[in-house]
């Protein structure tokens, strides 16, 4: 990795990398080498878990885009996010692949992939582009949201609580 523009710069990425192992791999589960993150826990709350999990998700691109992720680095963290988000809010499916794709690994590993390939002083300023992302990724937890409400609501209906 070339060296470090700035202690800053490297304690941002270290966070990144902390929060991403929290978020995808920091549990051990017994007798295996598999590892989970609270993300998967997280999906397992109703009508809103993986909502919550694409909000934590999105910091991780937010602080990319101010490390100087380029535009098709940043593109591919969302995209790794919008597909977790969309498949964990299928119920038990979901969260199978929740625990597997761990978008959030993936995405660190984008970005210091791009971080040893572009020099420091290089670095791509991308952070309009990063808003216009996060704004789809807001729309799209939105969305989620939404139908998240939407089931739980019907579930209530066909409980006689509703």
């Amino acid at each position: 990795m070339p060296p470090l523009a700035s202690a800053s710069f490297a304690n941002r990425l270290q966070r990144l990398r902390q929060l991403s192992h929290l978020l995808d791999s920091a549990i051990g589960i017994p007798g295996t080498k598999y590892r989970i993150g609270l993300d998967p826990i997280i999906g397992l709350v109703p009508g809103g878990g993986d909502t919550a999990g694409l909000l934590l998700s999105a910091y991780i691109v937010m602080e990319a885009a101010r490390l100087g992720a380029s535009k098709a680095v940043l593109t591919q963290m969302v995209s790794n996010i919008v597909l977790e988000t969309l498949v964990g809010t299928v119920p038990l499916v979901g969260d199978f692949f929740d625990a597997t794709w761990k978008s959030n690994v993936r995405n660190i590993r984008l970005l210091e992939d791009h971080l040893q390939i572009v020099p420091p002083g290089r670095r791509s300023q991308n952070r309009g582009f990063a808003l216009l992302l996060l704004l789809g990724l807001l729309l799209i937890f939105i969305a989620c949201l939404t139908v998240s409400v939407l089931v739980l609501r019907q579930v209530f209906i066909w409980l006689g609580i509703g």
